[in-house]
């Protein structure tokens, strides 16, 4: 059976066979890229579930120990208020106040302080050990405020121990409520250091325990200087407590390392424990794979498509020299500016654009003073060079895409502006007047301010556009006979009244 025609002429183009040759490589490496990023999507929810579930495991055995310590010191606060305690042998005593307190080997010290940051009981030692916490964050803060309840403090330093310890707290009432002292008890941050190091993270894995207030309390990998630190202002940071618990991929302030961070709050608790899997480590199996895969497919519709742009290879180059023949012909070659041919299509554009619209077309032509007399004095290059840096300085003075730089003639350019009244006008020939008063050639000696031009300035407002480059150019000879550096306005059509606007 015959192909139509149509289709018949295009198998038999040189195109087709072209496109053909490229598209199916095209589409090759299309299915393949999905594939891969199927792969890798795979990866990352994979992580994301082990994140959790490590987050899930870790905040319950953190929730668990500090519920441990805060119902022993519970149970301190209760036992305070047995009756004739006071009155019983010191061992019973400190039986009673700390007979449901926690034994656990990170547990640290547990305490009663008075009123005046006094040991006045201690669970590891009879008589109790000699000490002075007034100046604790913890006792300062339940000395101002009854309200508080458990209280988790900053890491601190044992003074008794001498190791980091995590203080909580509850306040001790008088039975007039007033203030009688503190419980306090600790938890070894060695306790988070063993439980994080059983997890394996990857090499830039990380995990973190903080404050609501910023304060890190433990970071693993472990590194002393980290442990204290406020990163409250940190955009991560902000995250965790922006939210009860959530993921989001973020850039670590102490590291500046990339990772995924899967976050929670501790129960109820003032704690953010936060899993963190760097990007890098999540896509390292997946760029393995990637990369073989990848090779190969590419290997494959490299060559396919190496043998059609061959073929092609002479077209492109064709094509591309039109183009730039055509934008040769359309271009100034010394200043890289628009040709006058370039300006005359976008002229007639604006011009029919500006009547059927109605709104005013503005147009100022701009001719370098004396610039025979540069170049007879300097030579040609000179000259050449005054040329560009005028070209620079139009360019600069012009914003809008639709405005148009041309040079249409030896020293004399143009600046075309549709849809700009006179006062908008105005503002750009001053603004050239400007940019030109900064322009020097040092090569030369041509300081600043050596060289200037002259604007005529025409503004089309009525619908009658016929004129308009006359206007212009003859305004321009006015500036020019009125002692140049400066722009003259041409009259209106319909209001020959001359008037002068002389440039900043």
């Amino acid at each position: 059976m015959a192909l139509p025609r149509p289709l018949a002429r295009r198998l038999r183009s040189a195109r087709t066979w072209i496109a053909l040759g490229v598209l199916a490589p095209v589409g090759m490496l299309v299915v393949s890229g999905l594939m891969l990023l199927d792969l890798r999507q795979d990866d990352w929810d994979k992580a994301e579930q082990t994140s959790k579930n490590l987050l899930q495991v870790i905040e319950r055995d953190i929730a668990r120990n500090v519920e441990i310590i805060d119902l022993s010191l519970q149970a301190v606060v209760e036992n305070l208020r047995t009756p004739g305690l006071d009155a019983v042998r010191p061992e019973m005593r400190q039986l009673v106040l700390f007979d449901r307190a926690g034994t656990a080997r990170d547990v640290g010290v547990t305490l009663v302080l008075d009123e005046h940051g006094e040991i006045a009981a201690d669970s590891g030692a009879l008589p109790a050990r000699k000490g002075n916490y007034a100046d604790r964050e913890y006792f300062r803060v339940h000395r101002e405020r009854a309200d508080l309840g458990l209280y988790v403090g900053r890491p601190l330093v044992s003074r008794l121990t001498g190791e980091r310890m995590l203080p909580f707290s509850r306040r001790i009432d008088k039975p007039d409520g007033s203030f009688g002292g503190v419980a306090l008890g600790t938890l070894k941050l060695v306790y988070f250091s063993r439980l994080f190091d059983q997890l394996g993270l990857g090499r830039d894995g990380a995990i973190n325990l903080y404050l609501r207030d910023g304060t890190r309390i433990m970071r693993h990998p472990y590194e002393e200087a980290d442990i204290g630190v406020n990163i409250a202002g940190a955009p991560t940071f902000r995250r965790f407590v922006g939210a009860r618990s959530g993921t989001f991929v973020g850039t670590s302030v102490r590291d500046g390392v990339e990772r995924h961070y899967a976050f929670t709050q501790v129960g109820d608790l003032p704690l953010v424990l936060n899993v963190a899997l760097s990007t890098a480590d999540i896509e390292a199996g997946w760029r393995a794979k990637a990369f073989v895969i990848g090779m190969v497919v590419l290997l494959l519709c490299g060559l396919t498509v190496f043998l059609s742009l061959l073929y092609g290879r002479d077209l492109r180059r064709r094509s591309a020299l039109q183009a730039e023949l055509a934008r040769l012909s359309r271009t100034d070659a010394l200043t890289g500016l628009a040709n006058r041919r370039q300006f005359e299509e976008e002229f007639e554009r604006a011009r029919k654009g500006a009547g059927r619209t109605a709104r005013p077309l503005s147009l100022l032509i701009v001719d370098a003073d004396h610039f025979k007399r540069c170049n007879d004095r300097y030579g040609h290059a000179v000259g050449d060079e005054v040329l560009k840096g005028l070209a620079r300085c139009l360019r600069a003075s012009v914003r809008r895409p639709d405005d148009l730089v041309a040079r249409i003639g030896g020293e004399e350019f143009a600046v075309l502006l549709p849809e700009t009244d006179e006062d908008g006008a105005t503002r750009v020939a001053q603004a050239i007047h400007r940019a030109v008063a900064k322009l020097a050639v040092p090569a030369s000696g041509l300081g600043v301010g050596a060289v200037t031009v002259s604007v005529g300035l025409a503004v089309d407002a009525a619908g009658e556009l016929g004129d308009l480059y006359r206007r212009a150019d003859a305004a321009l000879y006015e500036a020019k006979a009125s002692g140049r550096n400066r722009t003259q306005c041409a009259s209106a059509p319909a209001n020959r009244t001359r008037r002068r606007r002389a440039a900043a």
